[in-house]
Parts: structure tokens; C-alpha cells; sequence
């Protein structure tokens, strides 16, 4: 078993390549699929604390009722904006990764490298044909 977590949307790109960058290290990540399986509130503010992200940074605005909810409304509070997610998981972007080094949010997707416990295991491309570059400008 591993001690990483990615709350992942498997129709999603970035998601798809983060988790690709996660097995890159020869870890095998708890996989949530957080549509399916929405996080609790508790697991939400945790997830969104141990990011240090604002909430509204935490929002997803593309392919979800975001705008129709009028979520960019100054009026909504950091309590207000988690009880949307937890009613639309769709709003909560993705994907969120944990590891023993801390939690993102990993977009782009290169962010995960920031917090993975074992470096990558050899060269990686996206699945759109980009190259993957670690923080010291190396091909990774």
C-alpha cells in the first residue's frame, strides 16, 4: 500500500498525467475517484487546509454549474463556496494529490513533482507529446 492519494477524475487530462507522474515513481496511489466518492466536509477543509490554497482557488470553473451558481459573488464565504462542492463535486478541481510531503493541487500536472517522495523513475512525456521539466530544468 502506498501513503499517496490523488483525487482523480479520470476524464481529465491533467488528472490522467499526474497520476501517470505519481506511478512514474513505482508508487501505486490510493485512487479516489472523488465524482464517485466525494470527500466528507471534514476530509474537504482538511484537504483544502493542508493545501494552504484560498477555497476559491479550489473552485473548478470549466464544464461545471459554477456560473449558472454564481460563484464568483464576493457574497459567498470560504463555508458557503465548500458546501457547493460537496453538492457538486464537480466543482472541486482536480487533481488534488497527497503524499508525506504535503498536498496540491496539481495544475499542471508537473506540480506533483513538488511533493513525491521518490524521484521519477525515467523520462515522461503528457499525453498531448509535452516533455516534463523538474524544477532544475531537467527532462524528467
Amino acid at each position: 500500500m502506498t501513503d499517496i492519494t490523488i483525487y482523480h477524475n479520470p476524464a481529465c487530462g491533467t488528472s490522467r498525467n499526474t497520476l501517470a507522474l505519481v506511478r512514474n515513481t513505482g508508487a501505486e496511489p490510493r485512487v479516489v475517484l472523488y465524482l464517485e466518492t466525494p470527500p466528507s466536509r471534514t476530509e474537504l477543509v482538511a484537504l483544502i487546509a493542508a493545501m494552504d490554497t484560498p477555497v476559491r482557488e479550489v473552485l473548478r470553473r470549466k464544464g461545471t454549474p459554477y456560473e449558472e451558481l454564481d460563484l464568483d459573488n464576493p457574497k459567498w464565504s470560504d463555508d458557503e463556496l465548500i458546501d457547493f462542492m460537496l453538492a457538486h463535486p464537480i466543482l472541486i478541481n482536480r487533481p488534488i494529490v497527497v503524499t508525506p510531503l504535503g498536498a496540491r493541487l496539481c495544475r499542471p500536472s508537473e506540480a506533483v513533482l513538488e511533493i513525491l517522495p521518490q524521484p521519477q523513475r525515467g523520462a515522461f512525456t503528457k499525453e498531448d507529446g509535452e516533455a516534463v521539466i523538474d524544477a532544475q530544468g531537467r527532462r524528467v
